[in-house]
């Protein structure tokens, strides 16, 4: 089976389009190599997927006939992926939420001249 349609069997990726448009940008390897999207897998590949800044490590066990439900998916992979990886993502979540908490979007009008007010304000102090 091809790798990008092995990707989206598994769930990996919501479209085949998606999945093929992340081989081509390379964030699939399968055996430590960079693949083209119609590479063929077999059982125990051992395939990397980089989505989300996360290195998803995954062994192939078989090859579905074609989607499977979320519950059928570890059937047919094996997820070696360690606990680090997803420990990096909340910090780098953390991080995110304590510049400028989530929904809040840009700084209106209003806002950027209270910002203003208060910097000119803090400088008349400082003098």
């Amino acid at each position: 089976m091809r790798v990008d349609k092995f990707l989206w069997c598994t769930r990996y990726y919501k479209t085949r389009n998606i999945a093929t448009t992340a081989v081509k940008k390379g964030h699939i390897r399968v055996n430590d190599a960079v693949v083209k999207p119609s590479r063929e897998v077999y059982p125990m590949d051992k395939v990397i997927v980089r989505k989300n800044q996360i290195d998803y490590s995954l062994v192939v066990l078989d090859i579905p006939e074609s989607r499977v439900g979320a519950k059928l998916v570890d059937i047919y992979r094996k997820d070696t992926t360690p606990k680090e990886a997803f420990t990096h993502q909340e910090l780098v979540k953390q991080a995110q939420e304590h510049y400028r908490k989530k929904g809040l979007g840009r700084p209106t009008k209003k806002d950027r001249r209270d910002i203003e007010d208060y910097l000119d304000d803090s400088e008349g102090d400082v003098l």
